[in-house]
């Protein structure tokens, strides 16, 4: 046994091997793969001018969209309430994938059930799904609140979730006065910033239904968004606590997913308090950290809770100033010298590796507000944004990056490039490179086509460890961002002046 276990190799080396080569060169022929020749001849016309029309043009085909589907926001959002469980209504596979997703990009665990739909289920509808599965995630994992969404298979056929939970609280599933929150999230329409909307605006509907008060309870509001990087939320608690604000963090997924490892495992870790949720109907005002992924909530909040709320999105430090300046006058509280300290470190190291960015052209995809956010910092950089791409765009969020774009002479070069995919991307990057890409995981095939360098910022990151536990928010968040982008150049000219005696010219010790 012991010498079976020392031949067991990675994969990555383990497809090297002969027996694998053979097993390759044989699927080719049988196939009737096209020569080596003419994939190679199709291959670099694809990189053209040519092909770039003919790709844009097309209509009937998505490749690689760079977003995901409503209920993987959903669950998101749920997560980051005390004690909470997400169930999907839909077939096993879906919350299957789902919670790989997270697991893959977070490096925890993720919970989470289903209603487990099957063909019979497609045809005669969910509620027996239902109706079992509310009663066995109750009694199985003793929640404090059960959040559902759905999947295609239950929208396409019009399950009704309002009337499905009430008859399993009929049919004492869970308890009458449990609270079972949900959200219709079809896949097919929006993405996952829209199911994180859809979710919360449905958890916050169902806690604080009957908890308005007179008075407020002088707290503000922080809804940090889709946001998947744990070092944002931390970063948020430290400059609200700088700035002595009373405030409640929604959704609040920190913990759950960044927990310690002490030796004993605990499905639900941390999270906003169903309590403190409930009272957020009598805050001050809520301040959202992301525009797209709060549309509905924010709506509801100003209508439902007759409450002002306001976005700041805190990358770079113009916006950061702004920030802080609103938490000033929100508290009457000056600045503490603590955040100018940083502040000024910030600045510091910004100008240390101006020189390296500037002028530099950019290339950058993900979802709304990440980008948008990541443009703030490039345009402080000097640096000059040239393809935009937001799959899950949408006309408020064109103009809104037009106007940034157009208030910088470094964004007189960039197209925002809204419904596009990273085929896309990669036509734009042959026919009009540029010297560096940010976007997540999925950018390394464009990096390994076009030899650009990729940046890795965004969600998904599932190939590199622990860079969702950093910050991008805030003054700690620009040195961050400064530090990814600029040694990932130095690298890069590393990489291409590394042959002794050719190229090793500007093979420089100190940059």
């Amino acid at each position: 046994m012991s010498q079976n276990i020392d031949k067991i190799q990675d994969h990555v080396e383990l497809f090297h091997q002969p027996e694998y080569q053979e097993l390759f060169e044989n699927k080719k022929a049988n196939e009737g793969m096209a020569s080596p020749e003419e994939v190679a001849k199709v291959a670099e016309w694809t990189k053209s001018w040519d092909y770039r029309e003919k790709n844009f043009a097309r209509e009937a085909l998505t490749i690689n969209p760079a977003k995901a589907c409503q209920p993987l926001g959903a669950i998101l959002a749920a997560v980051g309430f005390e004690g909470t469980l997400p169930f999907v209504h839909g077939s096993q596979g879906c919350v299957a994938y789902f919670r790989t997703h997270f697991t893959r990009h977070f490096k925890e665990p993720f919970s989470g059930v289903s209603s487990s739909m099957t063909e019979d289920a497609a045809v005669f509808g969910g509620l027996k799904n239902m109706i079992e599965g509310l009663q066995n995630a109750y009694s199985l994992y003793q929640p404090k609140m059960i959040a559902v969404c759905t999947t295609c298979m239950a929208e396409v056929i019009g399950d009704d979730l309002g009337s499905f939970i009430g008859a399993a609280k009929n049919d004492g599933s869970v308890p009458q006065d449990f609270p079972v929150p949900f959200a219709h999230t079809p896949s097919f329409v929006g993405s996952h910033i829209t199911g994180y909307d859809n979710m919360l605006k449905a958890v916050l509907s169902n806690l604080t239904e009957g908890k308005k008060k007179e008075t407020t309870n002088g707290k503000v509001n922080f809804v940090p968004g889709f946001e998947t990087y744990i070092g944002n939320l931390r970063e948020l608690k430290h400059l609200v606590a700088a700035m002595g604000v009373n405030s409640t963090i929604l959704a609040d997924n920190e913990l759950y997913l960044d927990s310690p490892n002490d030796g004993e495992f605990k499905m639900y870790q941390g999270g906003t308090t169903l309590e403190d949720a409930a009272d957020a109907i009598n805050a001050e005002q809520t301040i959202t950290l992301q525009t797209y992924p709060t549309v509905k909530t924010r709506e509801y909040i100003e209508k439902q809770w007759g409450q002002k709320t306001a976005t700041y999105r805190p990358w770079g430090i113009k916006a950061t100033d702004e920030f802080l300046t609103a938490l000033s006058e929100i508290t009457g509280n000056p600045v503490p010298a603590e955040l100018e300290l940083e502040r000024g470190r910030a600045v510091d190291a910004m100008t240390d590796s101006h020189a390296w960015l500037h002028g530099k052209t950019a290339a950058i995809y993900g979802d709304p507000d990440l980008v948008m956010g990541m443009l703030q910092f490039m345009l402080e950089m000097g640096v000059e944004p040239v393809h935009v791409l937001v799959n899950n765009s949408n006309p408020e969020f064109e103009e809104e990056a037009k106007a940034l774009l157009a208030s910088s002479p470094y964004g007189a070069k960039a197209t925002i490039w809204g419904g596009k995919d990273l085929w896309h991307m990669r036509s734009l990057l042959f026919t009009e490179p540029v010297d560096f890409l940010i976007g997540n995981s999925y950018g390394k095939y464009l990096w390994r086509d076009t030899k650009i360098p990729l940046i890795r910022i965004g969600y998904p990151i599932f190939d590199r460890h622990h860079l969702h536990r950093y910050s991008t928010i805030g003054y700690n968040g620009a040195i961050n961002l400064l530090n990814w982008i600029v040694n990932a150049l130095f690298e890069e000219i590393d990489r291409n002046t590394n042959i002794p005696s050719k190229t090793d010219i500007s093979f420089d010790l100190v940059r």
